[in-house]
């Protein structure tokens, strides 16, 4: 109803939005730096944020970036997943054979790295989702696995991301080794204010509004409750859209963004 309503062509805070169209913000053009710096020097990287931040969404840009002819990205999200669950996957990924013990599927994927990038010259590049979710033994695990030449070489690149529950776990004496390791690090930001409001005017003119539908107040009320997580600011600006519309209101002010926010339960 609401699209109809504000002349839009589709719902401009859906999540499903193509890599090309998304909103530059300073975390996003700041992260793909540090990413670019991983591909050139290889290693591990850890990328740290709350949910809804936007880790999840600058990975995918990076992804599908990346060039298929240099690099061969592997994307594994984490949930509840053993060790052997993990050497599956990443057989998986790398189109390996699975092997029964892990410490074969080990040599496989080892055997694997080296094979892309010594022989083919691609730099296999691993993405690991929900890292906070990592038992120590995946951690200590990942420490052993991408440990090549007695730590004297990377011809991979490692990007660990997750919630900040991330940075107690590696502070173990356990996890230590592998903390020791990351040469890159990250801790997301979200929108400032100014962009929270850059975002929602882009968003709105993307999908077919030129004008400003959003007041001032509005914006702020949005920027407040929110903390800058683009995933928040999606749903609250959605069902401030949806309630304005159903009051046939020409914009959404502040009203329209608290009675949505009570909506959603937040």
């Amino acid at each position: 109803m609401f699209k109809q309503f504000y002349g839009l062509t589709f719902n401009p805070f859906d999540k499903e939005i193509e890599i090309d169209k998304l909103f530059k913000s300073s975390d996003l053009n700041e992260l793909e730096q540090r990413l670019r710096y991983m591909l050139d020097n290889r290693g591990i990287g850890l990328i740290v944020g709350e949910p809804g931040t936007g880790k999840s969404t600058c990975l995918r840009r990076f992804a599908e970036n990346a060039n298929k002819s240099l690099y061969r990205v592997c994307y594994l999200p984490l949930t509840t997943l053993t060790v052997k669950d993990f050497y599956q996957g990443l057989c998986t990924m790398l189109g390996t054979t699975k092997r029964y013990r892990k410490v074969d599927m080990f040599f496989e994927i080892q055997s694997a790295i080296n094979s892309l990038y010594y022989e083919q010259r691609i730099t296999p590049v691993f993405i690991v989702d929900e890292i906070h979710m990592a038992s120590t033994a995946i951690l200590d695990d990942l420490r052993i696995l991408f440990n090549f030449k007695m730590d004297s070489a990377n011809p991979f690149v490692l990007i660990l991301s997750g919630q900040p529950q991330i940075r107690n776990k590696l502070m173990l004496t356990s996890s230590y080794p592998l903390k020791q390791r990351i040469i890159m690090r990250y801790s997301m930001q979200g929108l400032t204010q100014e962009e929270c409001r850059d975002y929602l005017s882009s968003r709105m003119k993307l999908a077919g509004c030129s004008r400003e539908v959003f007041t001032p107040e509005a914006t702020l009320a949005i920027y407040n409750i929110s903390g800058g997580a683009p995933r928040v600011i999606n749903n609250i600006a959605t069902a401030a859209l949806m309630y304005s519309a159903a009051k046939r209101a020409d914009s959404v002010d502040e009203e329209a963004v608290f009675q949505a926010n009570i909506e959603l339960g937040a």
